[in-house]
């Protein structure tokens, strides 16, 4: 057993790990890696930083057991730092690249202000709400959250679409689809489904790019638009992937009464979310940190337990047909209209 003062002292040194993290993936350490051990002497020489400093840090990476030494003291990629690497499969670089920011760190200090206020730490900080600052007063900001919510994509796309049964799908529209990557899983799976991806037009050329990388751009229409104006109908199977989250209750029922208007009847709409569930242990506290994510960055967004989707979801005229949770512990809700 830990003794209760050294459990917390361990957790205030979190903001260390985040930091050294984000650091170790800007300066491409482990993709220096990739090509063999070396010491902190070569690695400083090719990322420009001071030898002495660089050591350290990637001691205290090592310590943490976020970076590998091998016998002869030269630093090499283990399992963990491997998912730095930008050409990993699963690399996690860009999330890491995100939560590190400085300007994520800036909303951050504010924790304090919306835990007393309930609102927004970015309007704090930043003088505008979340999505405005990303999408239009900080390009460099909007780029790296847009990456960040595509490494989010590539988790949870397969695993949506090896799970989800979509056979029964003629036309799918993704609503709020980003870049695509959710999508084109699905597409690739099932040859038989054409796509619409919905978005708000600065993204489309993300997401063109997603579907030519797997030649899918021939199945796949692109709208550009506001899900609080409209959603683009013509489509039998809608779906929305961490898009109800950011957003109260009033707002998600906009959202989906649009979605609703733009069904024809018969048709089906997935909500793909994090479900709370206050019983669950100490492994779950993740998505209680998104949760405080989402409080810090919006004020409104927030994650939900299923009898909260459910009010959402009636609120807008919707029912709950069947669900499934998925091994990512992200829930599947297929909604139909009521009545």
């Amino acid at each position: 057993m830990v003794p209760p003062e050294l459990v917390l002292l361990e957790r205030s040194y979190g903001l260390i790990h985040s930091k050294a993290l984000m650091l170790a993936a800007e300066l491409g350490i482990a993709d220096q890696l990739e090509q063999g051990p070396q010491t902190a002497e070569q690695l400083a020489r090719v990322v420009d930083a001071n030898p002495d400093a660089l050591d350290r840090m990637l001691a205290f990476l090592v310590s943490a057991g976020l970076l590998g030494r091998a016998r002869d003291g030269r630093y090499r990629n283990n399992a963990v730092s491997n998912r730095l690497r930008r050409n990993h499969p699963q690399s996690v670089r860009d999330w890491i690249l995100f939560t590190g920011a400085d300007w994520v760190w800036d909303i951050w200090n504010q924790l304090g202000h919306s835990i007393r206020t309930g609102e927004s730490g970015t309007v704090k900080a930043h003088r505008v709400p979340f999505f405005e600052y990303v999408s239009h007063l900080n390009p460099d900001a909007g780029a790296a959250f847009t990456r960040a919510l595509a490494f989010y994509s590539r988790l949870q796309g397969p695993i949506v679409a090896a799970k989800y049964d979509f056979s029964a799908a003629r036309r799918l529209c993704d609503v709020g689809g980003g870049s695509g990557i959710l999508l084109a899983e699905v597409l690739k799976r099932y040859p038989n489904v054409m796509g619409l991806l919905f978005e708000v037009p600065e993204m489309l050329p993300a997401a063109r790019e997603t579907m030519a990388a797997q030649g899918l751009a021939d199945r796949c229409e692109f709208v550009g638009g506001d899900f609080f104006e409209s959603v683009p109908g013509g489509c039998d199977h809608y779906m929305m992937q961490a898009v109800i989250h950011d957003w109260d209750d009033n707002s998600c029922a906009k959202i989906l009464g649009n979605v609703k208007s733009a069904m024809p009847a018969g048709g089906k709409l997935l909500i793909i979310e994090s479900v709370l569930e206050p019983d669950r242990g100490r492994d779950y506290w993740t998505l209680r940190a998104t949760d405080l994510l989402m409080l810090v960055l919006t004020g409104s967004g927030r994650e939900r337990t299923k009898e909260q989707f459910t009010a959402v979801f009636d609120a807008a005229g919707f029912r709950l047909a069947r669900e499934a949770t998925l091994p990512s512990l992200a829930h599947v809700f297929e909604l139909t209209p009521a009545g």
